[in-house]
């Protein structure tokens, strides 16, 4: 029997306020409107900007169903809806791609005007198709990817061939092509040069991986957990500096290092210091950084020395990287086995046990947590 135009009932992980701990509830789902899909979920995984969301971040809407990395299948389309159908794999995202506004015609960035990141937990409506005990139950971004079912607009999605292997689809939907796109469209990293990469998690193996696939010379990886060196080398990472090193900044190890800086860093951990130490780790005159990770803290103490001395600051969503136009290449490389994506699979749980997940992400050895469906 045919559940296209009726509400599901399923389970999903819910948080009811910031610093509460995380649930599993029954919620339910609404039928998609005209231009939208309901999906049924087969994999998602953890992702740094989930932990940041039970805080409040980006906005603080409670009760949250929480989630935005995975991929899942279509189970009901809207009636205006003309390029999917019932079964097709979908990769969610949170920012659009209609290829004719200023910003997507500019060829300069991936935050398309007309279907921007939503930071309101909302659909583009500014209704919501989810609710939790008679209670609408808000999302993180475009949706809520930690839920058997979810509803997502049609501009936030991209097709995928159903083949691709579940949960390294769900890593490139989000963490790995954020550092991936830093390297490759934010940066645009030239050939032979030096790049320094701070946090080794998945955008930063990604940022790697695409600093290695620009052609650069020197590929550092700095982070405080010795035990990312390995990993890290797997993806082209060249060398391995350890932060954990009293009364000495991550930017004077790089220098240290390097003799006078490197030509890029791409800073993904969001830790309010690195922002200004990432700068200050490339060259005078010349460096460029890229801020990918994003914290909790909206203002963030700033060295300006850092930015006078003619070195570059660049901000990035999603590493610059475009759905429709750059997904695609990706999900290919993807697919050929151009990423050893199997070593960022170090941990599971079924989505019933999702408080184990984030006791796993304390672990030393843990990249990423995939959430079984």
């Amino acid at each position: 029997m045919s559940t296209a135009k009726q509400v599901i009932t399923c389970k999903a992980a819910v948080c009811w306020g910031a610093g509460e701990p995380v649930k599993v509830e029954e919620i339910q789902v609404d039928p998609p409107k005209a231009t939208e899909v309901r999906v049924k979920m087969l994999c998602s995984s953890v992702c740094h900007t989930d932990i940041s969301s039970l805080k409040g971040f980006p906005h603080n809407q409670f009760p949250l169903a929480l989630g935005h990395e995975g991929i899942g299948v279509v189970e009901s389309i809207g009636d205006e809806v003309t390029n999917l159908k019932e079964g097709d794999f979908i990769l969610p995202t949170y920012i659009g791609e209609c290829g004719e506004c200023e910003n997507c015609v500019s060829g300069k960035t991936n935050l398309c005007l007309t279907h921007p990141v939503r930071l309101t937990g909302l659909m583009p409506d500014n209704t919501s198709r989810l609710s939790v005990k008679g209670q609408t139950l808000y999302h993180v971004l475009s949706c809520a990817t930690w839920s058997e079912y979810v509803v997502v607009d049609i501009n936030y999605l991209v097709k995928v061939d159903p083949t691709i292997n579940l949960a390294y689809a769900s890593f490139i939907s989000c963490g790995f092509s954020t550092g991936y796109g830093a390297s490759w469209k934010e940066a645009d990293i030239q050939k032979g040069s030096t790049v320094a990469v701070f946090g080794l998690g998945a955008v930063g193996l990604g940022a790697i991986s695409g600093a290695k696939m620009m052609g650069a010379s020197e590929i550092i990886g700095v982070d405080k957990n010795v035990m990312k060196k390995e990993i890290g080398e797997a993806f082209g990472m060249t060398h391995f500096i350890h932060s954990n090193v009293p009364n000495k900044s991550a930017s004077d190890l790089v220098n240290e290092f390097t003799g006078r800086g490197v030509d890029y860093c791409i800073e993904c951990t969001g830790v309010a210091p690195l922002l200004t130490q990432s700068l200050e780790a490339t060259k005078v005159g010349t460096g460029k950084a890229i801020a990918v990770g994003m914290g909790v803290e909206l203002v963030v103490p700033f060295g300006l020395l850092g930015i006078q001395f003619g070195r570059t600051l660049k901000g990035s969503v999603l590493g610059g990287i475009k759905t429709k136009t750059d997904i695609a290449t990706i999900v290919n490389k993807c697919q050929k086995e151009e990423f050893p994506l199997q070593e960022l699979y170090t941990h599971e749980v079924p989505l019933v046990d999702i408080g184990k997940a984030f006791e796993l992400l304390k672990e030393p050895n843990c990249v990423k947590v995939v959430i079984k469906m």
